[in-house]
């Protein structure tokens, strides 16, 4: 394996960061996330037309940049450096590789070159708060337990009679469900004795969907609670085409590539959180000489340092081989925390006021494994899966 990254990569790594240097400071950001859309439409635009960032993993057939899952990975180490609000995970991590796995012709040609222009963008509806299992990432997702149960709670999928579905039910903590143009939403059909989990595309204009966006912790992450009343729906890959283990394999392999992006975003946003705590502790004086001059100081900073080195390698590695995101996700996280907290700790005084720019981070890593971990279910699914303690699994599923 050649882990060593293209002169066109580095370019794109450059010219990304350059964009994002000027336009998405602290105070950017903040003003971003409390627009109606939770990001900045014109950075948006701007990052669509220029580098074509959310097709940078669709194919060219669709408009896309057709890049690997490493590209994709580079680019959100960036967005995670200055903790870009946008509606890039939602879209291009996690909606666009289902419709190009499960979707019709039709389908793809339809919904994929919009999505890769950035003039539509999408969000994965998945009831309760179980996207961490339904992406298979923290448990098995085949039984489809995490969409709700077959007889009622998550969303049902009914016949209208005239060969459609309808949609009935709720999705909360949905990442850009109040906005997003598209919503992919599983559901359950088939009735209770035989039911399954399919996927379906609902439009963001459809009548019966309401939407409302949800106040969370980390407002860089926008999440919106779902209701569906009644609403029109199209089956993810035709009446004849997808079953439920074709969905849970689909949203496997998306669980694993999402996992390394996560992952690099969690290392960038490591990153620039320790760059700004060594910089503030060479500025700051006490008792007449730097902060980041006393011992104790350089200690900390050094073990931060090599975990944030430690998570980037790992997620280096995971952008050429996705089965391994789940521990890279998980070794991200725990950096992104550590590193978070630390910052907080180092900045003193200041660092504590709920308004500091360090609590940007402290949220962001709170919040994300709130949504795709914790970091100790990461492991533990990644070990079952590799077979590692086959004895322990034996004696559980005995019991």
């Amino acid at each position: 394996m050649d882990a060593a990254f293209t002169a066109e990569q580095d370019e794109m790594r450059r010219t990304l960061r350059e964009i994002l240097g000027k336009r998405c400071g602290p105070d950017e950001v903040k003003a971003a996330v409390r627009t109606a859309a939770g990001h900045d439409p014109e950075l948006w635009r701007r990052l669509s037309r220029q580098l074509g960032l959310p097709g940078i993993a669709i194919a060219e057939e669709y408009g896309g940049v057709g890049c690997a899952p490493a590209d994709l990975a580079l680019a959100c180490e960036e967005t995670g450096r200055v903790l870009l609000p946008s509606p890039l995970l939602a879209t291009a991590g996690l909606v666009a590789p289902l419709i190009g796995a499960l979707g019709t012709p039709a389908q793809r040609a339809a919904l994929l070159p919009p999505l890769a222009a950035g003039t539509l963008t999408a969000a994965l509806a998945v009831p309760g708060t179980a996207l961490a299992t339904a992406l298979a990432l923290t448990g098995d997702n085949t039984p489809g337990d995490w969409s709700g149960g077959g007889r009622a709670g998550g969303v049902q999928a009914r016949g209208d009679g005239a060969g459609g579905r309808r949609l009935y039910g709720e999705a909360a903590q949905v990442l850009d469900g109040h906005s997003a143009g598209l919503l992919l939403v599983a559901a359950h059909t088939g009735g209770f004795a035989r039911s399954r989990t399919l996927l379906f595309l609902v439009r963001g204009d459809a009548p019966g969907l309401v939407r409302a966006r949800q106040a969370t912790l980390d407002e860089t992450r926008p999440q919106g609670r779902v209701q569906l009343r009644d609403v029109e729906a199209e089956l993810l890959g035709g009446e004849d085409g997808n079953d439920a283990a074709d969905v849970a394999g689909a949203l496997a392999a998306t669980g694993r590539t999402v996992a390394t992006a996560l992952a690099a975003e969690a290392v960038g946003a490591a990153g620039q959180a320790l760059a700004r705590t060594v910089e503030y502790v060479r500025r700051r004086e006490q008792f007449g000489r730097a902060v980041g001059s006393f011992q104790a100081v350089k200690h900390r900073l050094a073990d931060l340092y090599v975990q944030v080195q430690a998570a980037r390698s790992a997620a280096y590695y995971a952008a050429w081989d996705p089965d391994q995101g789940g521990l890279a996700l998980a070794q991200a996280l725990e950096a992104l925390r550590l590193t978070a907290a630390e910052a907080i700790q180092l900045h003193g005084g200041i660092g504590f006021t709920w308004e500091h720019d360090a609590h940007l981070y402290f949220k962001r890593a709170a919040a994300d494994e709130l949504l795709f971990g914790p970091a100790h279910r990461l492991r533990a699914h990644a070990a079952q899966r590799a077979g590692l303690f086959p004895a322990i699994q034996e004696r559980t599923a005995a019991r």
